[in-house]
Parts: C-alpha cells; sequence; structure tokens
C-alpha cells in the first residue's frame, strides 16, 4: 500500500520554508520541556504559530515530524579536511557526541527508534532521512583518504558501497551506544582509540579486497 507523507506532490499553495524552519523548532522544544509522551501536534502548532491543519499537510503523524526535526539536527554535521583520515575521523565523531548530549537530540532519537521496532514506515523514515543522508560523510572521508593516499583506490563498486554502510555502521552504533545506552563520556582519548581501530580496520579491509 503506498504510504503518503510530506515529500509526495500536492496540489495547493508551495510549502514556507520559515514555517517548516518554525515547525521543526517548536518541536524540538516541546520534546525537551515535555517529552515525547506528552508531545501533541496541537502543542506543536500552537507554539509554531501555524494552524494544526498545516502540519499534517506536511506530516501525517508525530513520529515523522520528530523525525524531520532531528534530521535537521544531524545535517548539521561537517567533515572537514584536518590533514589525515585518522584527524576527520575524531573531529566527526566529537560533533557526533556532542549533538547526542543535546537534549532535543536525546530525547527524539530514543523515541522515534523505540517507535520503529514496531513501525516499518517510520523505520523507513528514520533511514532515509538520517541514516542514508548523513552516509555521505564516510564516503567523502574515505574518497578524501584516497587522494592523499591514505587509501587505495576503488576495485569493486560493490564492496565499496558495503565497507562504506560497514564504517556508518560501526561509527553510529559505537557513538549512541556509549552516549545514550551505556552513558559513557566520548571524550578525546576513547575517540583517539576508536578512529585509530577504523583506521587499522580499513587498511585491512582494502588488503583484503
Amino acid at each position: 500500500m503506498c504510504r503518503r507523507t510530506h515529500r509526495s506532490s500536492r496540489t495547493g499553495r508551495p510549502r514556507s520554508t520559515e514555517a517548516d524552519t518554525a515547525i521543526l523548532e517548536a518541536t524540538r522544544a516541546a520534546l525537551v520541556e515535555l517529552g515525547w509522551s506528552k508531545l501533541t501536534m496541537g502543542d506543536v502548532a500552537g507554539r509554531a504559530g501555524v494552524a494544526k491543519t498545516t502540519l499534517y499537510r506536511r506530516w501525517a503523524n508525530k513520529s515523522e515530524l520528530v523525525v524531520d526535526a532531528v534530521a535537521v539536527l544531524f545535517d548539521e554535521l561537517e567533515l572537514p579536511d584536518l590533514g589525515s583520515l585518522q584527524a576527520d575521523i575524531e573531529n566527526v565523531v566529537l560533533q557526533f557526541a556532542a549533538l547526542l548530549e543535546r537534549p532535543e537530540t536525546k530525547t527524539a532519537l530514543m523515541a522515534v527508534v523505540a517507535e520503529s521496532t514496531r513501525d516499518e514506515p517510520l523505520r523507513e523514515r528514520i533511514r532515509a532521512s538520517i541514516v542514508d543522508r548523513q552516509k555521505r560523510l564516510v564516503l567523502e572521508g574515505r574518497m578524501r583518504a584516497q587522494r592523499r593516499g591514505e587509501l587505495p583506490a576503488d576495485r569493486d563498486p560493490g564492496a565499496v558501497d558495503a565497507t562504506d554502510d560497514l564504517i556508518f555502521d560501526v561509527i553510529a552504533g559505537a557513538v549512541v551506544h556509549r552516549a545514550l545506552v551505556s552513558a559513557e563520556p566520548v571524550d578525546a582519548p576513547w575517540v583517539a582509540r576508536l578512529s585509530a581501530l577504523l583506521v587499522g580496520g580499513l587498511g585491512a579491509a582494502a588488503a583484503i579486497g
């Protein structure tokens, strides 16, 4: 069955970027103040100064709204060129950890992941809006390392895609588990050890591939 979301084509007046920004900001503020269970579309609409129907024209439910509200924050992650693959990895991991420390990110991420265990369309939305979009950082970092000569050129495109997926899973899984499950600090020494492990593993994977 085809499921409509706010990304599907619609007729009528064009969407307002300003309204979208206000709605997503209001969603994050409401999450911090109210928590997931008490958050409602009506509360978000009131905070954003828009009609509730405006929200429902864009998002079918609060789960979709919260995913998009947190996806905007993940889009802030950057990968500046710091001269080496390990330094690049350390920098983006520390950015990711700082993002997870924000109350609105922590509340939203834990809530939508829990909801997605029984909601396949929501799981797909998380994958498309957050996971797939942030894999750009892995691709950018690997290609930059190849230009520096730190990693060999790609030989098997299929294997490359699988490796990129694995790198993303290792980084995201390790940081989320440490920060949100174990509640341990994602500090510079830990990040340095993780990055060294990743760089060593990439070299081994390249030799195998």
